[in-house]
């Protein structure tokens, strides 16, 4: 697995299939996608256009979905994931993870509703245990749909939970974290259990604006210091913790300076610098999303 890839979450489905063209001509080889990001079909074309020229071959790209909350039971993750592979084009996926540890009622497939609510607006949960959820991840990785099975926006005791059934165990973890949301422990954690981490909105957040880590002065100074911008120091910060970054963005020259964090290392004092700006703060707005206090 790539250790630098394309986010596509929030991107325009009118914007992203050239983004993503953009991104695997300038060396990216990992595209992360989802269901629910609604865009899927955008990206499909991108892949059938750059893979049937030929320059760029399917097996080379490492390509990620994930299972949305509404898909839970486990007679419904195949049907969700070939639904998917239809609208990416492909046969198969590198990496399938289960988006986030909560069930919503189902809505078929494809989705009606992202979020189901009830006539006051509450949430409709689905009810269904993660231990079904994973069984039916661990039959389309059996399968061949996809190489490799993960989650989402699991903390500790989630994935401590998981594992108790899991006859695979998941590869991914992919969570939030930036230098306002280090999540040190997490991160020492699923090392330990081998769970590689993989970091979405890794630069904060476009709707952060002059709040996020890429306006924090001290991180400002350090780019001017190694000569790159905030961006690639953050996103240099987290590879060097061993951490995958997916940075969003449909900019060209964005998603071209993104990946240029090879040539340079931050020093020891400047990685506990990055380090000492944690305040554990959400900036990608899930929380605001749910309207519930369910993640921590």
């Amino acid at each position: 697995m790539p250790i630098f890839g394309l986010g596509t979450w929030k991107s325009d489905p009118e914007k992203v299939e050239q983004a993503v063209i953009t991104a695997l001509e300038a060396g990216y080889r990992m595209i992360d996608c989802a269901a629910a990001y609604g865009n899927e079909k955008s990206v499909g074309e991108a892949f059938k256009k750059v893979f049937s020229e030929g320059k760029i071959k399917r097996e080379e790209v490492f390509v990620i979905s994930k299972l949305w909350n509404t898909n839970h039971a486990k007679e419904h993750v195949e049907p969700a994931l070939r639904q998917t592979l239809k609208d990416l084009q492909l046969d198969y996926l590198d990496l399938y993870l289960v988006h986030f540890p909560v069930s919503f009622k189902h809505q078929g497939i494809p989705m009606k509703e992202m979020i189901p609510r009830d006539e006051k607006g509450d949430i409709e949960w689905g009810g269904v245990p993660m231990a079904e959820t994973w069984a039916g991840m661990e039959e389309v990785h059996h399968k061949g749909l996809a190489k490799a099975i993960g989650v989402c926006n699991y903390h500790l005791t989630g994935l401590i939970d998981l594992m108790a059934s899991a006859k695979v165990k998941p590869a991914v973890n992919q969570v939030e974290t930036h230098p306002y949301l280090s999540r040190q422990d997490l991160v020492r954690e699923c090392k330990k259990f081998g769970i590689q981490v993989m970091a979405y909105s890794p630069l904060g957040s476009s709707a952060s604006g002059d709040k996020g880590p890429m306006k924090d002065f001290r991180i400002e100074e350090i780019a001017k210091y190694n000569g790159k911008n905030p961006g690639q120091v953050i996103l240099r910060w987290l590879t060097q913790r061993g951490i995958i970054v997916i940075p969003k963005s449909e900019n060209p020259d964005r998603i071209k300076g993104n990946i240029q964090i090879a040539n340079f290392r931050l020093s020891d004092e400047e990685m506990k610098k990055i380090d000492e700006l944690n305040r554990n703060e959400e900036m990608s707005g899930i929380s605001e999303m749910w309207k519930y206090p369910i993640f921590e």
